[in-house]
């Protein structure tokens, strides 16, 4: 009896699961071909980390301390592992905001409407945003290297190093999109989540190694500093791409940088998918 129940399970679990990813894949090609008809979206998404890129290379390039040398070169090699890792988490605010829109528009409650996984809208979702962050990522690697980034100036690296970094930077972002998804789902209005996605990255991303040596922090803010997500990811993609600036923290995410981003960004992803697919059930009641 316990064999046929058993039997009759496993094909139920395998096929909700199969409902769940094709369902998910459906809602990311609706958001990619969304993302098609409106350009200006990736457009605009390019333009603001190429800004970022220009100006902290060329306006503090001369006056920051890497290393104890202020050659703008160092600051340019050190400078762009921050400003891959703060380009995939500014992605957050796009996430929610896309989807406070959809609500607004009333398309979420169609999708509830349709017989389809619960969380297959979410998810496909912040995979549509996880690909147009690659793009700009890959847009922003190539800037980076006209201006004069070059993997391997501190140390030997090699395409499959460099290809992890850049690996863990979209998991950071992909993590990060979920924090926004639950944002999105929270407030009523798309400039509301467009502020509130914002707001609280500020923080996250200037209390941290990715502009400045942390060691020339306060000893309390270096502590904050060294156990942030952000650190982890950015201190692991200079370790892998061969750049300048490795804190030399004795704290455990900045000591072993590959494991603490893996952990931190899967963790972020685990609780805040959780939250965001429980908010929008709770809504959908």
């Amino acid at each position: 009896m316990t064999a046929t129940t058993d039997t009759l399970a496993k094909p139920r679990v395998r096929g909700a699961l199969a409902r769940s990813i094709g369902d998910s894949l459906v809602v990311t090609q609706r958001n990619l071909i969304r993302m098609t008809r409106i350009p200006e979206m990736l457009l605009f998404g390019v333009i603001q980390p190429v800004m970022f890129v220009i100006l902290f290379t060329y306006v503090f390039g001369g006056s920051m301390k890497i290393g104890g040398t202020t050659d703008p070169s160092v600051y340019k090699n050190f400078l762009m592992a921050g400003i891959f890792a703060q380009t995939v988490t500014f992605a957050t605010a796009g996430a929610g905001a896309g989807i406070a829109d959809d609500m607004h528009k009333g398309l979420i409650d169609r999708f509830r409407s349709l017989p389809m996984a619960r969380g297959a809208v979410l998810t496909g979702r912040t995979l549509a945003d996880l690909v147009q962050t690659a793009i700009t990522l890959l847009v922003l690697a190539a800037v980076a290297l006209i201006v004069g980034w070059r993997p391997g100036s501190e140390a030997p690296t090699n395409l499959a190093k460099i290809l992890a970094g850049f690996g863990l930077l979209l998991l950071l972002g992909y993590a990060f999109t979920w924090i926004g998804a639950l944002i999105g789902l929270s407030v009523r209005t798309p400039e509301a989540a467009t502020s509130g996605g914002i707001i609280w990255l500020f923080p996250v991303t200037f209390v941290s190694n990715a502009f400045v040596d942390t060691s020339q922090m306060t000893p309390w803010l270096q502590h904050v500093a060294d156990w942030n997500p952000f650190s982890a990811t950015v201190q692991a993609c200079r370790l892998l791409f061969g750049d300048p600036g490795l804190s030399p923290s004795d704290a455990w995410p900045m000591q072993h940088p590959v494991w603490a981003s893996l952990l931190w960004s899967l963790l972020i992803v685990v609780v805040f998918r959780t939250l965001a697919v429980r908010k929008y059930r709770s809504a959908a009641g």
